[in-house]
């Protein structure tokens, strides 16, 4: 595939995908529109394989499918969001979440591993709360658990909410193993190494990380078309809105991306 040169001229881009986390119509409606899906089922509760091997074959054959990890993997067991897991975890409750290399954990992710093999998935997305915050034995923890899961054949991303983007030589370690750093372009940039891909989650504008009743503006929309083409490293963007109007955003955003001269965007 050849590399197109980015409007800006700042360098090149091969190929932009955009998607929503989340299928916010129906299924029909949605892949009728967008290719690439972020699953976050698999965040809540693991599907089954059942689940899976259906979702997979009742997709379009090329749809892009990325999931959300496990919160058992990233999440304590006293976060509120295992109010909704049905189904628990064996084993030591206290051992699971924050990204830790304990065994809990790394069975966990073997559980996510499989769905996301079932769904063929091609990136699997790691988002830790604002409660987990940096400190050297996070760090620690974060750079055992990435080197003891790393696959070639499969994206690792991981977004850190709190206060990781403020400490970007710690960030540096993790993204050295080969973990793509995520964030929302239009609030941080991500902290990049060798990997030529940037995964962007986009949970609307305003006070705190996140706002999710935000409706982007067409300025918006456009400083992010800018600001996704100013990193001359890349040649594949992952572009994922999370806000009440994903749906609508993402389409607009793709329409301005294409009248402004990206022509390889799906």
């Amino acid at each position: 595939m050849k590399l197109m040169k980015n409007i800006l001229g700042r360098g090149p881009i091969m190929r932009v995908l955009v998607g929503c986390c989340g299928i916010p119509v129906s299924r029909k409606r949605y892949f009728e529109t967008f290719k690439l899906v972020e699953l976050q089922n698999t965040f809540y509760d693991l599907p089954t394989d059942e689940w899976a091997k259906r979702f997979r074959t009742e997709v379009p054959s090329d749809a892009i499918i990325t999931v959300k990890a496990w919160q058992a993997i990233t999440h304590p067991s006293t976060s509120p969001t295992w109010k909704r897991m049905k189904h628990k975890p064996p084993g030591n409750l206290e051992n699971y979440g924050f990204l830790r290399p304990t065994r809990e954990n790394l069975e966990a992710w073997d559980r996510t591993l499989h769905i996301a093999r079932i769904l063929n998935a091609k990136a699997v997305v790691f988002q830790t709360p604002p409660s987990f915050r940096f400190s050297e034995e996070n760090l620690r923890n974060v750079v055992e658990f990435f080197k003891t899961i790393y696959l070639k054949d499969l994206l690792l991303c991981w977004e850190p909410r709190g206060d990781w983007n403020q400490h970007r030589e710690a960030l540096r370690k993790v993204v050295e193993l080969g973990i793509i750093h995520v964030v929302d372009v239009l609030k941080h940039d991500p902290v990049m190494d060798s990997c030529q891909v940037l995964y962007t989650r986009l949970h609307g504008l305003g006070k705190g990380e996140v706002n999710y009743k935000y409706k982007y503006t067409d300025d918006d929309l456009r400083r992010l078309v800018e600001k996704i083409t100013s990193f001359s490293s890349i040649n594949e963007a992952y572009v994922l809105f999370n806000n009440v109007y994903m749906f609508y955003d993402a389409q607009r955003f793709r329409d301005l991306a294409r009248s402004l001269g990206i022509t390889d965007i799906i």
